[in-house]
């Protein structure tokens, strides 16, 4: 059965303006796109969304930088559910081990959404992490990474933990990759999400 083309845009929109006004930091509208039970869920922080806005925000204090790119959506709905996968990249900016770096990771967001009183917010948001890699930003820059280190950490995001292991976050293992259980799992949480079930 087709989406209807005001769900399907009012859903995009979440996405979209998760993305801006995060990154922008307009933490007041950034409020107005969850339902209030939303949990976020990503490498170094799971919880409610309000609690991710506080740690975002002593994030920046401290200089944590990490921006956003997206890229193309798919979007099923189940009566008040829906769910959206859509491709993305994250960028992160630290010194690693001395040498000021760049942290790419491409994956997907997987929005968890609801409509309610006529209006999508996000239950959860959660993230597959496909591929990522680091580079120093100044050309001819040499990194040395602590290879123990770095293969504690899953592929699909070892080079994010790594950096963000080192400006002090505690990072989540066995999340979401390019395939694997950890995935399988979030597979399933999404068919459960559109049957009804709780999260």
């Amino acid at each position: 059965m087709p989406i209807p083309t005001e769900d399907r845009s009012a859903i995009r929109d979440l996405i979209e303006n998760w993305v801006l006004w995060r990154d922008a930091r307009q933490w007041d509208r950034f409020r107005t796109l969850w339902h209030p039970e939303g949990q976020m869920w990503a490498t170094w922080f799971q919880g409610s969304f309000e609690e991710f806005i506080t740690v975002s925000q002593e994030g920046y204090a401290k200089g944590a930088r990490i921006m956003h790119m997206l890229g193309g959506s798919t979007i099923e709905i189940a009566g008040s559910r829906g769910l959206a996968q859509t491709k993305m990249t994250i960028t992160q900016r630290a010194r690693v081990e001395g040498v000021l770096c760049d942290v790419v990771c491409a994956g997907r967001f997987f929005h968890f959404v609801e409509k309610r009183d006529g209006q999508w917010g996000i239950v959860l948001l959660r993230l597959a992490y496909e591929r990522d890699r680091i580079d120093p930003v100044e050309p001819g820059a040499v990194l040395k990474l602590d290879k123990q280190l770095l293969g504690q950490f899953p592929e699909g995001y070892r080079h994010l933990a790594y950096l963000q292991s080192r400006i002090g976050y505690t990072i989540k293992d066995e999340l979401p990759g390019l395939d694997g259980p950890p995935l399988d799992a979030l597979y399933a949480q999404c068919a459960g999400w559109l049957n009804g079930k709780p999260l």
